[in-house]
């Protein structure tokens, strides 16, 4: 496996933790969260800024985590006691973000190059084993941390509250009648939904060597674009499938990125690439779709005149 594709699977499957906590928002609650732009910064911020203070490189991971629950819940809050619409307050939470996240880094970026970071203590647990096994160690870490995540999340959603969570996104009024609070179960989605995402913004930053205030911009579009790429793909049966989907189609949509950047495209490029993608992932079920139910309706049509047709012709025979 040559560098840029094991940069891109690597990628791929951290950004897979922030399509997750889209899937679960936009899938599973129905709900059109833009607070994944503010997160996932404030993810890469939070731990980026413990690291360069000396603070253990995993104690950093996992209170940024803690940090996206509680931007995440504050959306909730938003929507469901302030009565906001589900968009303007995601909206609001992601401008607010902007803001909190330069407080939190006190300048634009930070660079993590010569820092001691989970990526680094991976490196060097495992050159102990071998250069061969040293290059594959992050790759190999980052998918069984994914996957027992993924396990997590199938768990989760089988359990009482995330069937109720399911429910929410289904049916509300229904699953109002039930007697459950629909505004607790759409806080606790939320919650976490940006914890998933700013463990992907913070674990993002130690791979990549840096935090930007930028970092986070259009995450929301990759998202939904590993969401909808994996769905069409790898299909949505189920939930256990359709988790192991999202997180195909997170490395499929990073390896499709570097392949247009090996053929020439500018990176200023990539977002509008995104953008198409998304669109065609979500225009191209509608079109094959509508080309079925026509050929449906032509085998219908073609059925019925036949049958129209078949007692004129026993007649003809009976007289002959």
């Amino acid at each position: 496996m040559g560098p840029a594709i094991l940069g891109s699977v690597e990628s791929g499957i951290i950004f897979a933790l922030m399509a997750l906590g889209v899937y679960l928002t936009f899938r599973i609650l129905d709900f059109p969260d833009l607070t994944v732009d503010g997160s996932f910064t404030t993810g890469g911020s939070v731990a980026a800024v413990m690291i360069i203070n000396g603070y253990s490189p995993l104690l950093a991971t996992v209170v940024a985590m803690l940090a996206g629950f509680l931007f995440g819940s504050m959306t909730g809050i938003l929507h469901t006691k302030g009565k906001i619409n589900a968009l303007l307050a995601g909206i609001l939470s992601m401008i607010a973000l902007y803001s909190i996240n330069l407080r939190i880094m006190g300048k634009a970026n930070i660079g993590l190059l010569g820092e001691e970071t989970l990526m680094s203590q991976i490196g060097s647990f495992t050159s102990a084993f071998g250069q061969s096994f040293a290059k594959y160690s992050t790759l190999i870490m980052v998918a069984f941390l994914v996957i027992v995540i993924k396990l997590v999340v199938d768990w989760f959603l089988d359990t009482e509250v995330g069937l109720a969570l399911r429910a929410t996104g289904d049916n509300p009024r229904m699953i109002r009648s039930f007697s459950t609070n629909t505004d607790n179960t759409i806080i606790i989605g939320l919650a976490l939904s940006n914890g998933l995402v700013a463990l992907s913004g913070a674990l993002m930053a130690q791979y990549q060597g840096f935090s930007d205030v930028s970092m986070g911009i259009g995450m929301i579009i990759v998202g939904l674009a590993s969401v909808i790429i994996g769905e069409a793909i790898f299909g949505d049966r189920s939930i256990k499938r359709a988790t192991l989907a999202v997180i195909g189609g997170a490395i499929i949509y990073r390896l499709v990125v570097a392949l247009a950047l090996r053929v020439g495209l500018s990176p200023s490029d990539m977002k509008l690439m995104t953008a198409l993608i998304v669109i065609i992932a979500l225009i191209t079920p509608k079109i094959i779709s509508n080309m079925k139910e026509k050929k449906r309706k032509a085998a219908r049509r073609k059925q019925r005149i036949e049958s129209a047709n078949a007692p004129h012709t026993e007649g003809r025979e009976h007289n002959a």
